[in-house]
């Protein structure tokens, strides 16, 4: 029988830390008479959290670590992404201090595979250009960790685990009642203080376990609620444009915008997780899950800017410039031009709410069945679901002329106005409102039929074999406000009717250069809400699909594996084969002059694609027990991970500001790599180890854009660009050149790297 355990032994350093607060207990039986006195320890804490992933770890004939929780409600962090980033080899991105998606040893999110209890499990995202972007990266943020008990992050591949995976596979593992106490009751209570924000709010979990006398039936409820308020401040560029500088100069790249942003967003985590688990005979157990987590994320950015592009591409001057390597890194930009007389817009107030929340849900029946002596399977069937939506996006952008200064070569970026009062909001001019919806929603239906044979051999153990079939779908649907029926009756009302407070007065502390631009007025929320949904439920049909930001894929697959394990004394491990074939159809709108589909986001044909294709996947992995305390590992595999879903849409997501546009490809390949990894294990008799491991990915073809230049459609009341020409059929619908990046299979590359990682106890608590 294989036994599976992980550990991060670089998690298990920062983990054992903590063990000088957690007491290893020694009970005393009552010895009988004539009968020598035996103690028992039983440890406890972390330090039993350690052991059981380094026992896990060295059982395991793959290349894994494992973090575990030392107890009900105690895992090591209350995000799961920041626990497993303490593995090595394990790095996660962070977005306002929060761990959100994980990589695995040196390659990109979007090529690690998440599992929940072995199985897929839907994702969706609360951030906008996250929703739009569609990727197969998981949001970690979806998962509370006071649910979880054990995460293996799987670093070899082998083929009774799900493909997907290039960087590795994460398998999440929730509790089960009939491994519980009979009752067990588990309440936390916890607030934490964000500095920034000023606010104090409470984090809140639980969870009962019930199980029966003979221990054939028990039900498991957990519920976890998070809130938190955050705040960010910041200052950036937003890109760069050619800009003509004149005589003797030439083209320079210049600032496209230099923005003063202030995001404030409310944060409120609820999850729910259950468990029936029923024993009819010791042959026999039907497990029944469900998950649900909903992460509510409303919040407003605010960004003041100094709008480059705008004020020299409808004909402004760039005077006093210096230029450092083709770029000019500080100067004098007015938007008034000289040949026409008029000014025009040189700075630009961006204010965005959003409504927006994620959510994810699961319900799996697994069945488990003992046959007899050599044969055993089990069957599994189930249904995951989740929504990432922007269900109501109330945008305002105001505009100015404007003169001002600008410098890039300090500490922070500067701006200094020279003819505008940004804490005046008479000084600017309403321009322009939308109050957009955003759905992406993501499901999978899936089954899996998985048997193992035992065999009596000198070295073969047993003969694993399955099957498995998926029904995937994504889709992303964009309801938007149209500029001529929305925003040009209202277009009049002056600023300062949505005008609120002055930003606060600590924005930007520690931050700021000399003349970074701290001080700006801001909308009032409330008031500006109450304006925009009043004028909202007045309009017949206020929202209208978007063509180009909406799509479908479609994605069927069908795969089966075998998997020989061996066992021969010291040597063990396994060799196998997965085959997938994978079914995709996607749907996307292609622009057309004269589309089935016309409105004021211009004319476009839907697009349907069909493809298929077959991966081969081998698999080995052997460990040899050199003695009780050291180990040789060696693994090969043949991964693969399908593109994002965006990647595969026949589609073009424009921005229209700036001119530029991404285009998927429904013929990409998936990415496909060659890895193979060697490692050596040291573990002592308590629960000391030390591991090296080299590793190695050959991957054949990256992901990457393609520039292609495209005449497309966009409506706005001001084109961005001169170039940019009237369509004729539709009042502010423009023709505009767009630089659109296609995506491509590109070429391949190389990953290899070394893993060190140890943990070490002390007589004295620490370690």
């Amino acid at each position: 029988m294989n036994l599976k355990r992980s550990t991060a032994l670089g998690t298990a350093v920062a983990m054992a830390l903590y063990a000088q607060s957690h007491a290893v207990l020694a009970q005393r039986a009552a010895p009988k008479q004539n009968e020598t006195e035996i103690e028992e320890i039983v440890v406890v804490g972390i330090r039993r959290s350690l052991r059981d992933s380094l026992t896990a770890k060295q059982m395991s004939n793959a290349v894994i670590d494992v973090v575990s929780a030392e107890d009900v409600g105690k895992f090591p962090d209350k995000n799961l992404a920041e626990a497993i980033q303490r593995v090595p080899g394990v790095v996660i991105n962070r977005e306002y201090g929060e761990g959100e998606r994980v990589s695995i040893r040196g390659t990109a999110p979007n090529l690690t595979r998440t599992l929940y209890n072995g199985h897929a499990l839907a994702t969706a995202d609360w951030f906008i250009l996250e929703q739009q972007n569609a990727t197969r990266s998981f949001n970690f943020l979806m998962l509370p960790a006071d649910i979880i008990g054990q995460v293996e992050v799987m670093k070899s591949s082998q083929a009774n685990i799900e493909e997907g995976g290039v960087g590795g596979v994460v398998n999440v593992k929730t509790r089960n009642p009939l491994d519980l106490e009979p009752f067990r009751v588990y309440l936390n209570a916890q607030a934490v203080h964000t500095e920034l924000a000023g606010e104090t709010d409470p984090h809140l979990s639980g969870l009962v376990s019930w199980k029966n006398a003979d221990e054939t039936f028990g039900v498991l409820a957990g519920l976890v609620r998070h809130e938190r308020n955050i705040r960010r401040d910041g200052v950036e560029v937003l890109g760069y444009f050619n800009h003509n500088a004149g005589p003797g100069t030439g083209n320079v790249l210049v600032p496209s915008f230099i923005g003063s942003a202030l995001f404030e967003q409310e944060r409120i985590r609820t999850g729910a997780n259950i468990a029936m688990q029923w024993r009819p005979s010791d042959r026999l157990e039907f497990n029944l899950t469900g998950l649900y987590s909903q992460f509510s994320a409303d919040n407003i950015n605010q960004n003041f800017i100094a709008w480059g592009i705008s004020a020299l591409g409808n004909g402004g001057t760039l005077t006093n410039a210096t230029i450092n390597n083709g770029t000019a890194v500080a100067g004098r930009i007015s938007s008034f031009n000289n040949s026409t007389g008029k000014p025009g817009s040189g700075v630009v107030f961006d204010a965005i709410q959003r409504q927006a929340k994620a959510e994810t849900r699961n319900i799996d029946l697994l069945t488990s069945l003992d046959i007899n002596e050599r044969w055993s399977g089990s069957a599994r069937i189930g249904y995951t679901d989740a929504t990432g939506n922007t269900d109501n996006q109330p945008f305002v952008e105001f505009v100015a002329p404007a003169t001002f200064d600008y410098d890039l070569r300090g500490s922070a970026p500067q701006v200094r106005f020279r003819n505008f009062d940004p804490t005046n909001p008479n000084d600017m001019k309403f321009d322009f409102s939308s109050l957009h919806e955003l759905k992406n929603d993501d499901s999978e239906t899936y089954g899996y039929l998985d048997g193992n044979y035992a065999l009596d051999g000198d070295w073969l153990e047993s003969l694993d074999f399955g099957v498995k079939a998926t029904a995937h779908k994504r889709q992303v649907t964009a309801m938007y406000t149209v500029f001529s029926s929305f925003h040009m009756p209202i277009q009049n009302t002056p600023a300062s009717a949505f005008a609120g407070p002055q930003t606060p007065a600590d924005f930007l502390n520690g931050i700021a250069a000399g003349n970074t631009l701290r001080a700006y007025w801001q909308i009032n929320p409330a008031r500006t809400r109450q304006l925009l949904f009043n004028h909202f439920n007045n309009i017949a049909n206020p929202r209208i699909l978007n063509p180009q930001d909406s799509f479908l894929v479609e994605e069927d697959t069908l795969g089966g594996y075998v998997m020989a394990n061996i066992d021969s004394g010291r040597l063990r491990g396994n060799l196998g084969l997965r085959v997938v074939r994978t079914e995709q159809t996607s749907t996307g709108n292609v622009s057309s002059p004269q589309g089935q589909i016309q409105n004021a986001y211009g004319n476009y044909d839907p697009v349907r694609a069909e493809r298929s294709y077959t991966d081969v996947m081998p698999s080995v992995n052997l460990t040899y027990e050199y003695n009780d305390n050291i180990l040789y590992r060696f693994a090969a595999a043949r991964v693969v991970t399908r593109p994002d879903f965006t990647d595969i849409t026949p589609r073009a997501s424009l921005n229209p500001g700036a001119l530029t546009g991404t285009s998927g490809n429904p013929n990409l390949d998936p990415y496909r790599a060659n890895q193979a990894e060697a490692a050596i294990e040291w573990y002592s008799d308590s629960q000391d180890a030390v591991s090296f491991a080299l590793f190695y990915k050959d991957i054949q073809s990256f992901i990457a854009d393609r520039p292609v230049d495209r005449i497309l459609q966009i409506s706005v009341s001001t084109p961005p660009n001169a170039a940019c020409t009237p369509s004729g059929t539709t009042a502010n619908l423009f023709n505009c050149p767009f630089t659109i990046n296609e995506r491509t299979n590109g070429g391949g590359g190389k990953v290899m790297g070394a893993e060190v990682s140890g943990v070490w106890t002390f007589d004295n608590g620490f370690g």
